[in-house]
């Protein structure tokens, strides 16, 4: 089915809010729980799959729901509609962590995008979310990232979230090393495959991982700088910033002797 043709506005700078202008009877769909705000003439339903495909079926519906499962999602996207007859209205989302949020239009990637696992934040009806798996099993098995994704396609506008600052490359039959978190989405014709970090000296001292996602081909590839196990772990009471406190040596001495 054609995509819903919805209005949008980004809101904020840290942590972002997007606003959705629906005509009558229009609908975008969004994960469950990142609603916001909406005005009085919006209503909304929870259904299993995107909507896209309206006479698939039970089965279809049941198999759609499930791949998302897989990929850690929820079963459910809820579907938010203006059911006024007249004038516009609003719906506003936020993602789960602070970021960025990437507006894209699906009618300029024919060929769709391919987004991690839980970047997708948004969509306008029509858009079809499929489960996209990485051909080659050691992005999944070893990487901890790229081996179950999602699809996007359709002809209307979808929105990601990532972590932190975005950074948009287009390569031109290049290649390009990423931290395996680092990757928010990407066109189906760059090649997405898992590396080994360096030396064995530099993959367990040199901090960066022991493994790097490798970008090759032609196309785009948007990348996020604070992925959320990343701010997890500087925020942990154990993690990279727990002794970040003082920068005297004495000030390191006294963590020491408060921690035993």
């Amino acid at each position: 089915m054609r995509s819903h043709d919805v209005d949008y506005r980004i809101l904020g700078a840290d942590i972002q809010v997007l606003e959705i202008e629906l005509d009558p009877q229009e609908t975008v769909i969004a994960e469950a729980g990142a609603m916001v705000y909406m005005d009085e003439a919006i209503a909304f339903e929870t259904k299993m799959g995107d909507g896209s495909e309206p006479d698939q079926g039970l089965m279809g519906k049941l198999f759609s729901a499930g791949t998302r499962l897989i990929t850690g999602e929820s079963l459910f996207l809820t579907h938010f509609t203006h059911r006024g007859s007249y004038g516009k209205s609003r719906v506003a989302f936020s993602a789960p962590y602070p970021g960025t949020i990437i507006p894209l239009d699906l009618s300029t990637l024919p060929t769709g995008l391919i987004v991690q696992k839980d970047g997708f934040l948004a969509a306008a009806r029509g858009t079809k979310i499929s489960l996209h798996f990485n051909q080659k099993l050691g992005a999944g098995f070893f990487g901890g990232e790229g081996f179950m994704l999602q699809k996007l396609t359709g002809d209307g506008k979808a929105f990601v979230h990532a972590g932190g600052t975005v950074i948009e490359k287009r390569l031109n039959n290049e290649l390009l090393r990423v931290d395996t978190g680092c990757v928010v989405a990407f066109e189906p014709s760059i090649d997405f495959s898992i590396a080994r970090a360096g030396g064995l000296k530099s993959m367990i001292f040199g901090g960066e991982g022991l493994l790097l996602a490798t970008l090759r081909g032609t196309g785009r590839v948007w990348m996020q700088s604070m992925p959320v196990k990343k701010l997890i772990q500087a925020l942990a009471p154990g993690g990279g910033n727990a002794r970040k406190e003082s920068g005297s040596v004495l000030g390191s001495l006294t963590n020491g002797w408060l921690d035993e």
